[in-house]
């Protein structure tokens, strides 16, 4: 999967300059590529932006229409050459850069979610993500993503079909079947926004977390 994607990204952002990005276990709404078509013309300049997503977790909280987060993601996605430019394949390199810059808390979303324990499983070779590396690469650059305050995708591999995935109904959201708009937002990461998701992350069950600990992962 990882080789897949890594070279598809890059053939296909080498040749157009630029891609989206949806794996067979995505269903996606009727707005999803008007979404992404509309948010790569209106940021496609913009370098601290390195990504467009499509979606977004079951919150419960209403964020706003879109808004910006620290690093990059991997369901239902979209970029430009020169954000795939940054991604960084040597999980050893970013997972070093990460311990030496004392960012691991943050990058783990203040201790909610373990993305340094998956990327130190992908140095070890006990799971083969591109998407921690490229969350990390990211991360570490301080370049941003787009979301939509309500969700375009739906990961239907969560019934244990999906690589590296297994049974889960806790990412299971609602696809909006209303039009998200591109409007000029401040480029930064909203705090409101990344509150909300620590929150939710905290929110899983303790077993469910154990079974992120163990293996299981909603990022690769």
């Amino acid at each position: 999967l990882a080789n897949s994607i890594i070279t598809g990204v890059t053939e296909l952002c080498n040749e157009y300059g630029r891609v989206i990005v949806v794996e067979d276990d995505i269903v996606t709404s009727p707005h999803f590529l008007k979404f992404m078509n509309d948010a790569l013309e209106f940021y496609e300049n913009e370098e601290k932006v390195i990504s467009i997503h499509g979606y977004i977790y079951p919150v419960k909280t209403m964020l706003p229409e879109t808004f910006f987060l620290r690093g990059a993601d991997c369901w239902g996605w979209a970029t430009w050459k020169r954000g795939w430019n940054l991604f960084e394949p040597d999980g050893k390199k970013l997972l070093y850069e990460l311990k030496a810059r004392k960012l691991k808390k943050q990058f783990d979303n203040n201790g909610a979610y373990p993305y340094t324990k998956m990327l130190e499983k992908q140095v070890k070779g006990k799971n083969n993500s591109w998407a921690i590396r490229w969350h990390a690469s990211a991360f570490l650059k301080g370049k941003l993503t787009l979301y939509p305050g309500n969700s375009l995708i739906k990961n239907i591999g969560l019934d244990d079909s999906g690589t590296h995935c297994s049974t889960s109904n806790e990412y299971d959201t609602q696809i909006s079947m209303e039009s998200i708009a591109i409007d000029d937002i401040p480029i930064q990461e909203n705090i409101l926004a990344k509150k909300i998701i620590e929150k939710y992350f905290k929110s899983l069950k303790p077993n469910f977390i154990n079974r992120i600990k163990t293996g299981f992962m909603r990022f690769l």
